[in-house]
């Protein structure tokens, strides 16, 4: 790599504002979504009656025209797009992926869309006091005039899908996402078909009632009216104008003032300064993991600086705090925060191969997330002994009886088999329920492998010198669990503490030669009362506090 020479830029000031600003429109998005959320409610009163959408829409109306939410709502429509247009012009590059430039092409095409809809009901009620009903709207839109009843139904698709995008990356990088997503997506396709479905049923109900239409007043005549959407379109699309040549001038300038941003492999992006390593990557068409969409709420996108670290501007407040929570080293930068104003060699850390790209776009448990889990550990106890005495192929066929009477025990007691290490058995509970259901899962799982291991001693009874005896550990708390591994081992697994607190359990179960050692965090989630049993509080390396466990010489002795 040729040398990197430069000068030190102090960081701009803007870090701390674009901070700001994405609250703003986070807040101004959140206030749009409650009145399409109410608004499309209301619409979907049509599959009871018009009569029930009147009802509705007063509610309605006391909740949105009044002037606090007047001002509230216009206010955030403005500001929303004012905003969404400042990032438009803020972003570097208009290479990005498929749903990202879904929410700005539907967020900037959506004012032009509503425009007419607002001024023939909220604006010609200020002008001229005319107050149309859902009778008269249904009216114009199904009968009068059905393809702007069809732009109007488009209309509403486009802005609940613009509203779920925005929502859907605010969310996305939260723990608990996985959890609700579900019911999320339900949410999301429930509402929109709801209220267009009700719309139809409406319009079928005025259309075969067709008196109804002489109960319709005309709207009084109004020489302002006619100029308003016609403004609006100049002011909407003369702001969008403006930011595109305020793009196309600042690109000009840019362009005078390079950056080269080198990677692994010989790659080389060089961009105008003031791009981020995020851009660059993706201008060059360089794979770059970035699950929060370059918003800087998430870590995916983060690469070591190899080379010209010394000559870049240091990080900015969010920056700075998404680092610090995973405890990154002193290269160590955001790519979409990190904005290099000199040539610098950077290396991504996430992998960005097969494994690393199609698991974090999947999303969920693949990303790595934070979930309260019960971890069972256990081991058959002298097996090693009894396995010299035999045939490689009696020992393989013993080992798997036992796997598959270990794996159908947890899986009857709702776990997950993490893996089988030598004649040991990692499993993990609560990936899909409530901390307390897990421990509750784990206990299960426990008394359902002891059983199952009687089962087997007596089956082949006469096989065995001495009885097959097995070791187990149960414990809960904490654990990320995510796909870890690489090419085909790549699978569903957990790390943490509690991993590590869990196979200690188990070692101490071998070790009092026992057959259960519960830890007093499982027991309290499981609701177990073990007041009457031996307990010893351990000291597990690598962990500062102690941990109590429960001694279980026989785990059958737990079964209610």
């Amino acid at each position: 790599m040729k040398s990197l020479q430069g000068k030190v830029t102090p960081e701009a000031p803007a870090s701390e504002i674009t901070i700001r600003t994405r609250e703003i429109r986070l807040v101004t998005g959140l206030v749009l979504a409650a009145f399409l959320l109410t608004h499309f409610s209301n619409h979907a009163l049509g599959l009871v009656s018009i009569e029930a959408m009147e009802t509705g829409r007063s509610w309605f109306n006391r909740l949105w025209r009044n002037p606090v939410a007047t001002v509230l709502l216009y206010g955030s429509v403005l500001t929303h797009f004012l905003l969404a247009m400042l990032a438009l012009y803020r972003r570097r590059t208009l290479r990005m992926p498929v749903r990202e430039a879904a929410q700005l092409a539907l967020g900037v095409s959506l004012p032009f869309l509503i425009i007419a809809h607002v001024v023939g009901t909220r604006i010609e009620w200020a002008v001229t006091g005319h107050d149309s009903g859902y009778p008269e709207v249904v009216r114009n839109l199904w009968i009068l005039s059905p393809e702007a009843g069809a732009r109007q139904a488009i209309t509403l698709i486009i802005a609940w899908l613009h509203g779920c995008f925005g929502i859907y990356f605010w969310l996305r990088p939260k723990p608990w996402f996985p959890q609700l997503a579900l019911l999320l997506y339900t949410g999301a396709i429930l509402v929109p078909v709801l209220a267009l479905l009700g719309f139809a049923e409406a319009g079928r109900e005025i259309a075969e009632a067709p008196e109804q239409l002489t109960q319709i007043p005309d709207p009084p005549a109004s020489d302002i009216l006619p100029m308003v959407a016609p403004g609006l379109y100049a002011f909407f699309g003369g702001l969008l104008a403006a930011t595109i040549a305020a793009r196309f001038v600042r690109s000009g300038w840019l362009w005078s003032r390079r950056v080269r941003v080198f990677y692994p492999n010989d790659q080389v992006a060089t961009v105008p300064q003031g791009f981020s390593v995020l851009e660059a990557s993706r201008i060059a068409g360089i794979p770059h993991i970035s699950v929060c969409g370059g918003r800087g709420r998430c870590s995916t996108c983060r690469v070591r600086v190899l080379e010209g670290h010394q000559r870049q501007p240091p990080p900015s407040a969010q920056e700075r705090g998404t680092l610090a929570r995973i405890k990154a080293g002193p290269h160590v930068r955001l790519a979409c925060q990190f904005r290099p104003t000199h040539d610098v060699s950077v290396v991504p850390i996430l992998s960005t191969g097969r494994n690393g790209v199609t698991s974090l776009v999947r999303g969920g448990r693949a990303q790595g997330q934070e979930h309260e889990i019960a971890v069972l550990f256990c081991d058959l106890r002298g097996f090693t002994s009894l396995a010299e005495q035999r045939l490689p192929f009696d020992t393989v066929f013993i080992l798997n009886r036992y796997f598959e009477a270990v794996g159908e025990s947890v899986e009857e007691a709702g776990g997950y088999i993490d893996k089988f290490i030598g004649d040991g058995v990692l499993a993990l509970f609560g990936l899909k329920t409530s901390p307390q259901q897990a421990a509750k899962q784990a206990l299960d799982a426990a008394l359902r492998i002891k059983a199952a291991l009687v089962h087997l001693n007596r089956e082949y009874e006469s096989e065995f010198e001495h009885p097959l005896k097995i070791a187990m550990g149960l414990h809960a708390g904490p654990a990320i669990v995510g796909q870890m591994g690489y090419g085909q081992a790549t699978s569903l697994t957990a790390v943490g503490d509690t991993i590590n607190a869990a196979s200690r359990l188990e070692g101490l179960a071998k070790e009092l030669n026992v057959e259960l050692v519960i830890s007093e965090d499982l027991a309290t989630r499981a609701g177990l009362d073990l007041s009457d049993r031996d307990c010893q509080i351990i000291q597990i390396r690598g962990r500062a506090a102690p941990l109590g466990s429960w001694i279980i010489p026989e785990a059958e002795s737990l079964a209610p």
